[in-house]
């Protein structure tokens, strides 16, 4: 049998899910952080068009507050979308790490490639969803994307008292360090056996691929892919999209 006659492989498939469940206490009181309004339109709107602008991005499962799933659902109807990708809305768990696993477990077959994306990152650029996606293809088995510091980083001990001196212990070479985003993305099988070898609480999903002892490999981040937590970071996202709206009609 000649190589012609061989079938061409299937193409790599890439969902993304978007734990979505966050209260975002850090904003105020009001709706669940992700439903927070920028530009007129909630910011999960906007996180899961940045993560459907990639032409990679086949599947988009959104993990919902526990109780808000239709609420949702809803709110994803009413928002032009794109067609060519699919969305699915799940509700989530109690803590992030669960709701994360309960979109892994919501994934048909065939997606090999999974992306998890905070929904308080609303602008994050298609290109750096795009490098993402590669550095996986290419065989890392979990990439994040990363910006340098601009600030000197202390390690110290933690005041006995809240706003007491803290002693530094050490100050790290600033130029080992990055500041992570998402979406970070993963090798789906990798990410499934994470979650379920790795128990305790971790603060990202590349955490826990670390944990297995296997390399995450960082990827150039973007200045705009910075997380919505606090009122200025809100103010500072509605700058970014007045000026994408102003130049590219966004």
């Amino acid at each position: 049998m000649s190589d012609d006659s061989l079938p061409a492989p299937a193409p790599v498939r890439t969902a993304a899910v978007i734990p979505a469940a966050g209260r975002g206490v850090r904003l105020g009181p009001g709706a669940p952080k992700a439903l927070r309004t920028l530009g007129g339109t909630p910011m999960l709107i906007h996180a899961v068009r940045a993560l459907a602008a990639s032409r990679s991005v086949s599947l988009v499962v959104v993990v919902a507050p526990p109780d808000g799933a239709a609420e949702v659902k809803s709110l994803l109807d009413a928002h032009a979308l794109p067609d060519r990708t699919d969305f699915v809305v799940v509700p989530g768990g109690e803590t992030r790490q669960e709701s994360v696993k309960l979109g892994l477990d919501a994934l048909p077959p065939g997606h090999d490639i999974v992306l998890v994306h905070d929904a308080a990152r609303p602008l994050v650029p298609v290109d750096t969803v795009d490098a993402v996606i590669e550095a996986v293809r290419e065989g890392a088995p979990a990439v994040v994307p990363g910006l340098p510091l601009a600030d000197t980083v202390k390690e110290v001990e933690p005041a006995a008292v809240p706003g007491g001196p803290e002693p530094v212990v050490a100050t790290p070479e600033r130029a080992r360090l990055r500041a992570v985003q998402t979406p970070q993305g993963f090798d789906r099988a990798t990410l499934l056996r994470a979650h379920e070898t790795v128990t305790d609480e971790v603060t990202d999903d590349a955490g826990m691929v670390e944990r297995l002892g296997l390399t995450v490999v960082v990827v150039p981040g973007h200045e705009e892919a910075f997380k919505v937590t606090r009122p200025l970071d809100l103010v500072l996202a509605e700058a970014v999209l007045a000026r994408r709206r102003l130049n590219d009609g966004y």
